[in-house]
């Protein structure tokens, strides 16, 4: 059965981070609970305040997933007036996995945005594992990639993107959004990945609470990039 076809059988429900409900906060909590090993809820709270919209899923009444994101037209370095996606956390029950969710409840909540229309925008996440540094795009046009060092404007790209997140301590060589000192969580998961996929998280600290963040542009990104 298609992505498509399988996400047509769940119900979804898409509301602002500043109308969520006590018992919408509550189920967010459970379902990071269920996802996470030692989920840090301080963590939540703070995307809640960072992130305008999050999308529910439900089957057969049972919850089993959301996922927070945003879309803005900000100032980049040299990019003034640019569309930019903000992936947040997403979390989806692990027997409902590989069935399409995690790309639609983060497709919802960034349409809940309403942008103005734009032919380029730059899709950005923070991610624990080479599965949800998959999500966005191809590898060979992410930001950072194995090897490579991002280049002066894209870090300071990186930088501007930290910010929006409210990341305090960012390395632009590493791209690794440097935690608190307390983890965010482990993510529950079952993950064939290459080595390779693991190099650009080799200096991510999950202990630290440390992500890495992404950065892709689509359909393509701008001259010199």
């Amino acid at each position: 059965m298609s992505a498509a076809r399988d996400v047509a059988r769940f119900i979804f429900k898409t509301v602002p981070t500043a109308d969520v409900t006590a018992a919408e906060r509550a189920l967010m909590h459970e379902l990071f609970d269920a996802c996470y090993r030692q989920a840090n809820h301080a963590h939540l709270e703070k995307s809640l305040t960072r992130l305008r919209f999050v999308s529910f899923a439900w089957h057969d009444d049972q919850p089993v997933g959301f996922g927070l994101a945003d879309s803005r037209i900000v100032d980049l370095p040299r990019l003034p007036q640019q569309a930019v996606i903000l992936g947040g956390l997403c979390c989806v029950l692990p027997e409902f996995r590989r069935r399409g969710l995690f790309g639609e409840l983060e497709r919802r909540a960034v349409m809940a945005c309403d942008p103005p229309r734009a032919d380029r925008h730059l899709a950005c996440g923070r991610v624990a594992h080479p599965g949800a540094f998959r999500t966005l795009g191809p590898p060979d046009r992410v930001v950072p990639r194995s090897g490579i060092r991002p280049t002066p404007w894209q870090q300071e790209v990186g930088r501007a993107v930290a910010d929006l997140y409210g990341v305090e301590k960012f390395d632009p060589e590493t791209f690794v959004c440097i935690g608190s000192g307390t983890p965010i969580g482990y993510p529950v998961i079952e993950l064939e990945a290459e080595p390779s996929e693991w190099e650009v998280f080799r200096h991510v600290n999950r202990d630290r609470g440390d992500a890495l963040l992404g950065l892709c542009w689509h359909p393509d990104a701008p001259e010199g990039w």
